[in-house]
Formats: C-alpha cells, sequence, structure tokens
C-alpha cells in the first residue's frame, strides 16, 4: 500500500465521523451526509496517489464533501421535493441553538440516539455515523447478519427525516432520559477501537478510543453529578490506561496476566481511580451503583494489583454477583466464570461456562474461555477445537495471533 494510500485509510478513520457530522450540521440530511462523505473519500483515493496528500487531509476530505453535497443538490433542485433543500443553499435566516457544548458529534450522537428510533435502530445508526465502523463491523457487535444492520440504518435515517428529528443537544430537562442510550453507543464504539474486530484495521483503534473518551468527557461536563456517566468514564479509562501493553513487538495480543504493568498510563489509572472513589462513597450514602460503575469498581481492581497475583478475586466475583444482578447477560456471567475460575478452580468455571453455550455459541470469548479451562485441565484434544472455533470467530489480528500460537502449543 502507497503512502498516499495509507493516509485515505488513516484519514478514513480518523474524519469519517467528523465530516458526517459538519455535513449534517449544514444540510440537516443524514443520507446527504453520508454519502457526500463516501463521494469525497473516493476521490481522494483516486487523487491523493498521483498528486501527493494535501496539507490537512482533513479539511481537505470536508471542503470536497460539501461541494459534493452541494451539487447533488442542485442536480436535483428541480424535483419538488428537493426544492427546500435548495434554498438552504442560499439561506441567511440564524441558526436555531445548538445547546450547551457547540460540538458537531455529540449533536449527532444525540439525534442518531432520538427516543422516538428503535433502540437497535440508535446502536446501528450512532456506530455506522458517529463511530465510522462499517456494516459489517456493527454486526459482529450485535452478532446479527449484516443485511438486518443494513436495513436498521436505512429505517432510522429515514425516520429521522420524516419525524424532522432535530439536530441538537437535548435541553437540561431532557438530557438525562436521553443519556443512557448515548453511554450504551459510546461503550460500544470504544470496545471497537480497544479490539478491532476488521481483519484489515490495526488491532487498536485509538481513533476510536480516544474519540469515545473525548465525547464521554463532553457529557460528564454535561451531567457532572450522574453516576453512569462518571462509570463509564472511570470504565474508559482505566481500559485505555493498559493499552500500550496489549500488543507485542511482534503482533499478538497480551492478556492481562502477561502484561508489561510498568508500562500501563499511571496518570490515567489514578485519574480513573479517583472516579471510581467517589462513585463508592455515593454509593455508601445510598446511590445504587448501575452497570458502567460496577464494571469501572472491577477495572480498579485489576489496575491496583501490582502483579496477575495480587489480584483481589475474592472481591473481583463479589463485584460480578452485584453486577449480574444489575445486568444478568450471558457475557456478564462469562466474565464471572473466570473470576470463579481463581477461586474454585477451573473445572468449576467449565460446568458455568458450558451452560452458557446456547446464548453464546456464535461469539468468540465464550470458545476462548472455554479453550483455557480445558487447557488448564489437560484436555488437550478439546481445547484445541476450542481453539479452532474461537480463531474462526475473531476478527481481531492480534488476537487471532495469540490464539493460534496458545492452539499451536498444544501439539
Amino acid at each position: 500500500m502507497s503512502h498516499a494510500e495509507q493516509a485515505v485509510t488513516r484519514a478514513h478513520r480518523e474524519e469519517w465521523a467528523r465530516v458526517v457530522a459538519a455535513l449534517t450540521r449544514r444540510f440537516g440530511d443524514l443520507d446527504l451526509a453520508e454519502e457526500a462523505a463516501a463521494e469525497a473519500f473516493a476521490v481522494a483515493v483516486e487523487r491523493w496517489p498521483a498528486d501527493g496528500v494535501p496539507p490537512n487531509p482533513g479539511a481537505w476530505l470536508t471542503t470536497t464533501a460539501n461541494h459534493k453535497a452541494v451539487d447533488r443538490i442542485r442536480r436535483e433542485s428541480k424535483r419538488d421535493e428537493k426544492q427546500k433543500e435548495a434554498r438552504m443553499l442560499h439561506d441567511d435566516s440564524p441558526p436555531e441553538p445548538l445547546g450547551v457544548i457547540d460540538d458537531d458529534r455529540l449533536r449527532l450522537i444525540f439525534t442518531c440516539c432520538h427516543p422516538a428510533l428503535a433502540v437497535e435502530a440508535r446502536l446501528a445508526l450512532t456506530l455506522r455515523m458517529v463511530g465510522g465502523l462499517t456494516v459489517p463491523e456493527i454486526a459482529r457487535a450485535f452478532l446479527v447478519a449484516e443485511n438486518t444492520v443494513g436495513q436498521r440504518i436505512t429505517r432510522a435515517k429515514a425516520k429521522i427525516k420524516a419525524a424532522r428529528i432535530p439536530y441538537r443537544v437535548p435541553s437540561a430537562d431532557d438530557l438525562p432520559a436521553r443519556v443512557s442510550g448515548v453511554l450504551t453507543v459510546l461503550f460500544l464504539v470504544f470496545n471497537e477501537g480497544y479490539l478491532a474486530t476488521g481483519p484489515s484495521t490495526d488491532p487498536v483503534r485509538q481513533d476510536l478510543t480516544a474519540e469515545a473518551l473525548r465525547l464521554t468527557r463532553l457529557i460528564r461536563a454535561l451531567l457532572p453529578d450522574d453516576g453512569e456517566v462518571a462509570g463509564l468514564l472511570a470504565l474508559m479509562l482505566l481500559i485505555e490506561a493498559r493499552r500500550r501493553a496489549r500488543v507485542s513487538a511482534n503482533g499478538e495480543l497480551v492478556p492481562l496476566a502477561e502484561q508489561d504493568r510498568g508500562a500501563w498510563d499511571a496518570a490515567l489509572i489514578g485519574e480513573g481511580h479517583r472516579l471510581v472513589r467517589a462513585r463508592l462513597a455515593a454509593a455508601a450514602a445510598g446511590a445504587a451503583p448501575g452497570r458502567y460503575q460496577i464494571l469501572a469498581a472491577i477495572n480498579a481492581v485489576h489496575t491496583s494489583a501490582r502483579d496477575i497475583r495480587d489480584t483481589d478475586w475474592s472481591q473481583v466475583l463479589a463485584l460480578y454477583d452485584q453486577l449480574i444482578r444489575v445486568d444478568p447477560s450471558p457475557m456478564v456471567a462469562l466474565n464471572r466464570a473466570i473470576a470463579v475460575a481463581e477461586l474454585d478452580g477451573p473445572e468449576v468455571a467449565l460446568a458455568a461456562v458450558d451452560r452458557l453455550e446456547p446464548g453464546l455459541s456464535g461469539y468468540h470469548a465464550y470458545h476462548v474461555t472455554r479453550a483455557d479451562l480445558l487447557r488448564r485441565l489437560g484436555r488437550g484434544r478439546q481445547a484445541r477445537a476450542a481453539y479452532d472455533r474461537a480463531i474462526e470467530l475473531a476478527g481481531n489480528t492480534a488476537e487471532t495471533a495469540y490464539l493460534t500460537r496458545r492452539r499451536d502449543q498444544l501439539g
């Protein structure tokens, strides 16, 4: 891949959401914004290898996308239903108030997460428009078919246009009711960055984790007393702190037990721990913690241990017991089983994991966990089969390399 082609790829990852958000702000049409952005990136793929990468790729893409959008509106302005959009090109009326924080992508998230949309549609649309994830990546995140994701996105955009859903951050009175869906999407964007599922992407996409963190900080500025906002921010910080130790020099994923804890970011850990302590104090005063606060507390236990052998697994298990009452999902039960293995042994944990098969058989982490437990029990043939299935389902290149080596070590 040439330097220019690599630059287009980096720009696509880093600038997609910004370009789409800027165009949505100007034209108020998600379809138009996405199509114009796609055309701009297509022009970049064609021109940059020959002409060279512009000094400011993001500005070039935004300008080109704006021109593409204007050209599209002008071409279609003769159609009656496009007359109003065409008039926008010369509309000097003052814009609608945009809210407390003037941030295009934050407004776009709240537009995509409007309660008039079905929950599944909100998540798919926001991951596509704000996170810049592809349809296959979103399908893997939800464990559903790609055409299902495509239909959800199409219906959501049509609903936004038909219902004239505004492009703005909600008022202070509306924020608490709207923020839950936004946090869910931000966590999914962060997860895709932390363990990228695309086979042709970097195994860790710092552009996604950084953007999810930035937007979560903005929401915390809007809702400084919201426990779940603080919890999600703490969770992201404590996970992001371990990023530099996540992938080895030869491109393999490094599991928590084997990471160089000296490479963890002490400043991020300190900030995350302070947020967790504040939420623990609130819980002691009677404020029941939510999902993100408990997950943050679990990660605080892990990042407090100087060595994996110092991990307080009984505390981790107690927190998972608390989490499973709030979020009784198979994924929580799977992660709880990992703590059970450390306290009660792999055989007890394997029995718990096997009970989760109906809901998680298509999820690679289920097979990764089974493979590790079977390996610890000396059941090599079954462990190898579990590794094979995990490798088949895993999309992350670093994780695939790690699992392949672990499988091959079985002989």
